[in-house]
Protein backbone atom coordinates (compact mmCIF):
# COMPACT_ATOMS: atom_id res chain seq x y z
CA UNK A 1 0.00 0.00 0.00
CA UNK A 2 0.90 3.30 -0.76
CA UNK A 3 2.67 5.53 1.97
CA UNK A 4 1.17 8.76 2.93
CA UNK A 5 2.52 11.75 2.61
CA UNK A 6 0.96 13.12 6.03
CA UNK A 7 1.93 9.93 7.70
CA UNK A 8 5.52 10.33 6.87
CA UNK A 9 5.12 13.93 7.87
CA UNK A 10 4.08 13.26 11.08
CA UNK A 11 6.53 10.33 12.10
CA UNK A 12 9.22 13.23 10.52
CA UNK A 13 8.44 15.74 12.95
CA UNK A 14 8.00 12.92 16.49
CA UNK A 15 11.31 11.77 15.49
CA UNK A 16 12.97 15.63 15.66
CA UNK A 17 10.75 16.33 18.83
CA UNK A 18 12.50 13.18 20.13
CA UNK A 19 15.43 14.35 19.23
CA UNK A 20 15.19 18.06 20.27
CA UNK A 21 15.49 19.00 16.79
CA UNK A 22 11.97 20.90 16.32
CA UNK A 23 12.10 24.50 14.38
CA UNK A 24 9.61 26.63 15.47
CA UNK A 25 9.13 30.02 14.01
CA UNK A 26 9.56 33.25 16.12
CA UNK A 27 7.95 36.35 15.85
CA UNK A 28 9.51 39.75 16.10
CA UNK A 29 6.51 42.16 16.46
CA UNK A 30 9.20 44.86 16.77
CA UNK A 31 12.81 46.08 16.06
CA UNK A 32 14.66 49.29 16.79
CA UNK A 33 18.82 48.44 16.38
CA UNK A 34 19.63 45.76 17.97
CA UNK A 35 16.75 45.79 20.74
CA UNK A 36 13.27 43.94 19.77
CA UNK A 37 10.19 42.31 20.69
CA UNK A 38 9.98 38.68 20.24
CA UNK A 39 6.36 36.70 21.16
CA UNK A 40 5.69 39.31 23.37
CA UNK A 41 9.39 39.21 24.89
CA UNK A 42 11.87 42.59 24.82
CA UNK A 43 15.15 41.09 23.88
CA UNK A 44 18.49 42.20 22.74
CA UNK A 45 19.18 40.75 19.58
CA UNK A 46 22.48 38.46 19.23
CA UNK A 47 21.48 36.61 16.01
CA UNK A 48 21.01 39.40 13.11
CA UNK A 49 23.44 39.05 10.36
CA UNK A 50 23.32 42.68 10.14
CA UNK A 51 26.66 43.15 11.33
CA UNK A 52 26.95 46.51 10.41
CA UNK A 53 23.25 48.12 11.66
CA UNK A 54 22.54 48.82 8.26
CA UNK A 55 18.97 47.57 8.34
CA UNK A 56 17.30 50.22 9.74
CA UNK A 57 19.73 53.36 9.04
CA UNK A 58 17.97 56.45 8.05
CA UNK A 59 19.84 56.52 4.96
CA UNK A 60 19.02 53.70 4.02
CA UNK A 61 15.12 53.72 4.92
CA UNK A 62 14.94 57.34 3.10
CA UNK A 63 16.10 55.80 0.37
CA UNK A 64 13.96 52.73 0.15
CA UNK A 65 11.05 55.43 1.29
CA UNK A 66 11.83 57.80 -1.62
CA UNK A 67 11.92 55.28 -4.71
CA UNK A 68 8.59 53.49 -2.77
CA UNK A 69 6.27 55.35 -6.00
CA UNK A 70 8.34 53.24 -8.28
CA UNK A 71 6.48 50.34 -7.45
CA UNK A 72 5.94 47.90 -4.99
CA UNK A 73 7.30 44.70 -7.51
CA UNK A 74 9.40 44.01 -10.03
CA UNK A 75 6.26 42.76 -12.25
CA UNK A 76 8.52 40.67 -14.27
CA UNK A 77 11.57 38.31 -15.00
CA UNK A 78 14.58 40.77 -15.55
CA UNK A 79 14.31 39.55 -19.40
CA UNK A 80 10.65 40.62 -20.12
CA UNK A 81 10.34 44.07 -18.67
CA UNK A 82 11.61 43.92 -15.07
CA UNK A 83 14.87 44.95 -15.32
CA UNK A 84 14.74 48.77 -14.31
CA UNK A 85 16.90 51.72 -13.93
CA UNK A 86 17.75 50.95 -10.27
CA UNK A 87 18.29 47.46 -10.94
CA UNK A 88 20.98 48.57 -13.02
CA UNK A 89 22.55 51.93 -11.29
CA UNK A 90 23.12 48.95 -8.25
CA UNK A 91 24.73 46.30 -10.64
CA UNK A 92 26.46 49.11 -11.64
CA UNK A 93 27.61 50.39 -8.68
CA UNK A 94 28.45 46.43 -7.58
CA UNK A 95 30.90 46.11 -10.04
CA UNK A 96 32.71 49.33 -9.64
CA UNK A 97 32.71 48.50 -5.50
CA UNK A 98 34.16 45.02 -6.33
CA UNK A 99 36.22 46.15 -8.75
CA UNK A 100 34.69 43.49 -11.32
CA UNK A 101 33.70 43.83 -14.88
CA UNK A 102 29.88 42.88 -14.63
CA UNK A 103 27.42 41.96 -11.76
CA UNK A 104 24.02 40.14 -12.04
CA UNK A 105 21.13 40.64 -9.31
CA UNK A 106 19.16 37.97 -8.04
CA UNK A 107 16.08 37.60 -5.39
CA UNK A 108 18.22 35.70 -3.00
CA UNK A 109 22.13 33.82 -2.68
CA UNK A 110 20.39 30.62 -2.30
CA UNK A 111 18.82 31.27 -5.68
CA UNK A 112 22.40 32.58 -7.41
CA UNK A 113 24.40 29.50 -5.98
CA UNK A 114 21.67 27.32 -7.98
CA UNK A 115 22.09 29.34 -11.20
CA UNK A 116 25.88 29.35 -11.19
CA UNK A 117 26.42 25.75 -11.16
CA UNK A 118 23.53 24.10 -12.96
CA UNK A 119 24.30 27.01 -15.40
CA UNK A 120 28.12 26.30 -15.46
CA UNK A 121 28.40 22.47 -15.20
CA UNK A 122 26.65 19.42 -16.14
CA UNK A 123 26.64 15.79 -16.41
CA UNK A 124 30.60 14.71 -16.60
CA UNK A 125 31.58 18.05 -15.24
CA UNK A 126 33.04 18.07 -11.05
CA UNK A 127 32.08 20.76 -8.47
CA UNK A 128 34.05 20.23 -5.74
CA UNK A 129 33.58 22.06 -2.55
CA UNK A 130 34.41 22.33 1.32
CA UNK A 131 32.39 20.20 3.38
CA UNK A 132 30.80 22.98 5.59
CA UNK A 133 29.78 24.87 2.67
CA UNK A 134 26.14 26.71 2.53
CA UNK A 135 23.40 24.31 1.53
CA UNK A 136 22.67 26.51 -1.26
CA UNK A 137 25.95 25.04 -2.70
CA UNK A 138 25.34 21.38 -2.00
CA UNK A 139 21.86 21.64 -3.61
CA UNK A 140 23.00 23.53 -6.59
CA UNK A 141 25.27 20.88 -7.42
CA UNK A 142 23.05 18.17 -7.15
CA UNK A 143 20.77 19.50 -9.29
CA UNK A 144 23.27 20.34 -11.89
CA UNK A 145 24.12 16.45 -12.20
CA UNK A 146 27.18 16.76 -11.82
CA UNK A 147 29.90 14.79 -9.91
CA UNK A 148 29.81 16.89 -6.23
CA UNK A 149 33.25 16.06 -4.69
CA UNK A 150 33.51 17.22 -1.10
CA UNK A 151 36.97 18.06 0.75
CA UNK A 152 37.21 17.87 4.93
CA UNK A 153 36.93 21.47 6.18
CA UNK A 154 39.89 23.87 4.72
CA UNK A 155 41.85 21.13 3.91
CA UNK A 156 43.82 22.63 0.36
CA UNK A 157 45.68 19.33 0.06
CA UNK A 158 42.35 17.26 -0.30
CA UNK A 159 40.38 20.17 -2.33
CA UNK A 160 43.64 19.62 -4.85
CA UNK A 161 43.04 15.59 -4.80
CA UNK A 162 39.37 15.89 -5.39
CA UNK A 163 40.32 18.14 -8.39
CA UNK A 164 43.07 15.82 -9.70
CA UNK A 165 40.68 12.84 -9.64
CA UNK A 166 38.19 14.39 -12.13
CA UNK A 167 40.44 15.52 -15.10
CA UNK A 168 37.60 15.42 -17.70
CA UNK A 169 34.95 17.67 -17.93
CA UNK A 170 35.13 21.27 -16.10
CA UNK A 171 35.58 21.97 -12.93
CA UNK A 172 34.07 24.36 -10.57
CA UNK A 173 36.41 24.66 -7.04
CA UNK A 174 33.52 26.44 -4.38
CA UNK A 175 33.71 27.14 -1.31
CA UNK A 176 32.57 30.25 0.99
CA UNK A 177 34.74 33.03 2.09
CA UNK A 178 33.45 33.02 5.64
CA UNK A 179 31.76 30.34 6.85
CA UNK A 180 28.36 30.94 8.21
CA UNK A 181 28.25 28.62 11.19
CA UNK A 182 31.98 28.50 12.44
CA UNK A 183 32.90 32.00 11.83
CA UNK A 184 36.37 31.22 10.12
CA UNK A 185 37.68 32.35 6.75
CA UNK A 186 38.50 29.98 3.94
CA UNK A 187 41.99 29.74 3.03
CA UNK A 188 41.30 31.89 -0.45
CA UNK A 189 45.07 32.00 -1.58
CA UNK A 190 45.39 28.70 -1.12
CA UNK A 191 42.44 27.44 -2.94
CA UNK A 192 43.33 30.34 -5.36
CA UNK A 193 46.71 28.34 -6.57
CA UNK A 194 45.27 25.07 -7.20
CA UNK A 195 42.30 26.01 -9.06
CA UNK A 196 44.99 27.92 -11.35
CA UNK A 197 47.08 24.61 -11.40
CA UNK A 198 44.28 22.03 -11.82
CA UNK A 199 42.46 24.58 -14.67
CA UNK A 200 39.02 25.08 -12.50
CA UNK A 201 37.02 28.30 -11.97
CA UNK A 202 36.98 29.40 -8.56
CA UNK A 203 34.03 30.53 -7.16
CA UNK A 204 33.40 32.24 -3.95
CA UNK A 205 30.17 32.14 -1.29
CA UNK A 206 31.31 35.54 0.39
CA UNK A 207 27.81 36.03 1.70
CA UNK A 208 29.16 36.85 5.28
CA UNK A 209 32.62 38.16 4.17
CA UNK A 210 31.41 41.13 1.92
CA UNK A 211 31.11 44.83 4.08
CA UNK A 212 32.93 43.31 6.73
CA UNK A 213 36.47 42.25 5.58
CA UNK A 214 38.87 44.22 3.13
CA UNK A 215 39.27 47.42 2.13
CA UNK A 216 36.41 49.14 1.95
CA UNK A 217 34.51 46.01 2.96
CA UNK A 218 35.06 44.28 -0.44
CA UNK A 219 34.93 40.84 1.39
CA UNK A 220 36.97 37.74 2.53
CA UNK A 221 38.16 37.86 -1.51
CA UNK A 222 40.20 41.53 -0.87
CA UNK A 223 41.05 40.45 1.97
CA UNK A 224 43.07 37.83 0.75
CA UNK A 225 44.85 40.18 -1.65
CA UNK A 226 42.92 38.16 -4.40
CA UNK A 227 41.17 40.23 -7.73
CA UNK A 228 38.63 38.88 -10.17
CA UNK A 229 41.38 37.68 -12.48
CA UNK A 230 41.94 34.98 -9.78
CA UNK A 231 38.26 34.67 -8.40
CA UNK A 232 35.77 34.69 -11.29
CA UNK A 233 32.76 34.59 -9.97
CA UNK A 234 31.64 35.24 -6.07
CA UNK A 235 28.76 36.07 -4.73
CA UNK A 236 27.53 38.99 -3.12
CA UNK A 237 24.18 38.93 -0.94
CA UNK A 238 22.62 41.61 0.28
CA UNK A 239 20.68 40.49 3.73
CA UNK A 240 23.55 40.15 5.93
CA UNK A 241 26.45 43.60 6.06
CA UNK A 242 23.95 45.50 3.65
CA UNK A 243 20.68 45.06 5.61
CA UNK A 244 18.82 44.46 2.86
CA UNK A 245 17.38 41.61 1.21
CA UNK A 246 18.65 39.60 -2.22
CA UNK A 247 22.33 39.02 -3.91
CA UNK A 248 24.58 39.49 -6.83
CA UNK A 249 26.59 37.38 -8.90
CA UNK A 250 30.02 39.55 -9.59
CA UNK A 251 32.83 38.75 -11.77
CA UNK A 252 34.06 37.62 -15.47
CA UNK A 253 31.86 39.58 -17.96
CA UNK A 254 31.45 36.69 -20.57
CA UNK A 255 30.49 34.05 -17.13
CA UNK A 256 28.45 36.54 -16.36
CA UNK A 257 26.10 37.22 -19.52
CA UNK A 258 25.90 33.63 -19.63
CA UNK A 259 24.33 33.30 -16.44
CA UNK A 260 21.90 35.99 -17.63
CA UNK A 261 20.64 34.38 -20.77
CA UNK A 262 20.86 30.47 -19.44
CA UNK A 263 20.40 30.39 -15.38
CA UNK A 264 16.76 29.09 -14.89
CA UNK A 265 16.76 30.58 -11.10
CA UNK A 266 17.27 34.20 -13.15
CA UNK A 267 15.08 33.49 -15.97
CA UNK A 268 12.29 32.58 -14.23
CA UNK A 269 11.71 34.64 -11.68
CA UNK A 270 10.46 37.73 -10.90
CA UNK A 271 13.13 40.88 -10.12
CA UNK A 272 13.78 42.74 -6.66
CA UNK A 273 10.91 45.82 -6.57
CA UNK A 274 12.92 49.09 -7.66
CA UNK A 275 12.37 50.24 -4.52
CA UNK A 276 14.32 47.43 -2.47
CA UNK A 277 17.40 48.08 -5.21
CA UNK A 278 17.30 51.61 -4.04
CA UNK A 279 17.75 51.07 -0.50
CA UNK A 280 20.95 48.51 -0.95
CA UNK A 281 22.25 50.94 -3.29
CA UNK A 282 22.61 53.43 -0.67
CA UNK A 283 23.44 50.45 1.65
CA UNK A 284 26.38 49.72 -0.35
CA UNK A 285 27.05 53.05 -0.52
CA UNK A 286 27.98 53.68 3.28
CA UNK A 287 29.42 49.86 3.90
CA UNK A 288 31.98 51.54 1.19
CA UNK A 289 32.62 54.23 3.10
CA UNK A 290 32.37 52.42 6.36
CA UNK A 291 35.61 51.84 7.77
CA UNK A 292 34.45 53.90 11.19
CA UNK A 293 31.46 51.14 11.37
CA UNK A 294 34.10 48.05 9.92
CA UNK A 295 36.48 49.63 13.04
CA UNK A 296 33.32 49.12 16.07
CA UNK A 297 32.65 45.67 14.44
CA UNK A 298 36.10 44.62 15.15
CA UNK A 299 36.18 46.13 18.80
CA UNK A 300 33.16 44.83 19.53
CA UNK A 301 34.56 41.11 18.57
CA UNK A 302 37.73 41.57 20.30
CA UNK A 303 35.64 42.62 23.67
CA UNK A 304 33.54 39.65 22.91
CA UNK A 305 36.46 37.42 22.58
CA UNK A 306 38.17 39.13 25.66
CA UNK A 307 35.65 38.99 27.69
CA UNK A 308 34.84 35.09 27.05
CA UNK A 309 38.53 34.05 27.82
CA UNK A 310 38.61 35.98 31.34
CA UNK A 311 35.26 34.11 32.08
CA UNK A 312 36.61 30.90 30.75
CA UNK A 313 34.31 30.60 27.75
CA UNK A 314 35.37 28.25 25.45
CA UNK A 315 34.54 29.96 21.91
CA UNK A 316 35.24 28.73 18.87
CA UNK A 317 38.40 29.92 16.84
CA UNK A 318 36.68 33.21 14.95
CA UNK A 319 38.06 36.65 13.76
CA UNK A 320 34.67 37.72 12.54
CA UNK A 321 31.44 39.05 13.61
CA UNK A 322 30.65 35.25 13.74
CA UNK A 323 31.08 33.90 17.41
CA UNK A 324 29.87 30.57 18.15
CA UNK A 325 30.23 29.37 21.96
CA UNK A 326 30.36 25.54 21.32
CA UNK A 327 28.15 23.15 23.33
CA UNK A 328 28.04 20.14 22.47
CA UNK A 329 24.24 18.34 22.67
CA UNK A 330 21.21 19.44 21.63
CA UNK A 331 19.75 19.70 24.49
CA UNK A 332 22.33 21.92 26.41
CA UNK A 333 22.52 23.99 23.64
CA UNK A 334 18.69 24.51 23.79
CA UNK A 335 18.98 24.85 27.60
CA UNK A 336 21.47 27.88 27.17
CA UNK A 337 19.59 29.72 24.86
CA UNK A 338 16.28 29.30 26.77
CA UNK A 339 18.11 30.83 30.22
CA UNK A 340 19.78 33.63 28.05
CA UNK A 341 16.40 34.38 26.61
CA UNK A 342 15.51 34.93 30.22
CA UNK A 343 18.22 37.17 31.30
CA UNK A 344 16.83 39.46 27.90
CA UNK A 345 19.43 38.10 25.41
CA UNK A 346 18.15 36.57 22.29
CA UNK A 347 21.31 34.13 20.54
CA UNK A 348 20.38 31.34 18.49
CA UNK A 349 21.39 27.68 19.14
CA UNK A 350 22.29 25.95 16.29
CA UNK A 351 21.80 21.90 15.69
CA UNK A 352 22.25 19.53 13.24
CA UNK A 353 21.84 18.92 10.51
CA UNK A 354 22.54 22.52 10.51
CA UNK A 355 26.31 21.45 11.88
CA UNK A 356 27.60 18.44 12.28
CA UNK A 357 26.31 15.87 15.27
CA UNK A 358 27.76 17.00 18.29
CA UNK A 359 28.70 20.14 18.08
CA UNK A 360 25.29 21.99 18.77
CA UNK A 361 26.28 25.49 19.28
CA UNK A 362 25.16 28.95 20.68
CA UNK A 363 25.96 31.26 17.72
CA UNK A 364 26.61 34.87 18.72
CA UNK A 365 26.65 37.21 15.68
CA UNK A 366 27.71 40.78 16.36
CA UNK A 367 26.88 44.31 15.15
CA UNK A 368 28.70 47.78 15.39
CA UNK A 369 25.22 48.57 16.74
CA UNK A 370 26.19 46.81 19.93
CA UNK A 371 27.62 48.47 22.88
CA UNK A 372 30.01 47.89 25.38
CA UNK A 373 27.71 47.31 28.12
CA UNK A 374 25.38 45.07 25.60
CA UNK A 375 28.23 42.96 25.14
CA UNK A 376 29.20 42.27 28.82
CA UNK A 377 26.27 42.17 29.85
CA UNK A 378 25.67 39.03 27.41
CA UNK A 379 28.88 37.55 28.84
CA UNK A 380 27.62 37.75 32.24
CA UNK A 381 24.40 35.82 30.74
CA UNK A 382 26.58 33.25 29.21
CA UNK A 383 28.72 32.29 32.11
CA UNK A 384 25.82 32.18 34.55
CA UNK A 385 24.15 29.48 31.93
CA UNK A 386 26.86 27.50 31.57
CA UNK A 387 27.40 27.33 35.72
CA UNK A 388 23.69 26.57 35.91
CA UNK A 389 23.95 24.09 32.96
CA UNK A 390 27.70 22.77 34.94
CA UNK A 391 26.78 22.68 38.63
Amino acid sequence: MREALQSRVLAARAQREAAQRRRVLRTVARREGVRCTVDGHDLLNFCSNDYLGLSQHPRVVAALRDAAPEGAGGTASHLVCGHGAQHAALEAELADWLQAPRALLFGSGYMANLAVVQALLGEGDACVQDKLNHASLIDASRLAGCALKRYPHNDVEAAARQLATHADGAALLASDGVFSMDGDIAPLRELAGIARLQQATLYVDDAHGIGVLGDAGRGSVDAAGLSSDDVPLRLVTFGKALGSVGAAVVGDADLVAHLAETARPYIYTTALPPAQAAATREALRIARAGDGLRATLRDNIARLKDGARSRGLDLMPSGTPIQPVLVGSDAAALAMAAALETRGYWVAPIRPPTVPEGSARLRIALSAAHDAAQIDGLLDALAQARDKANP
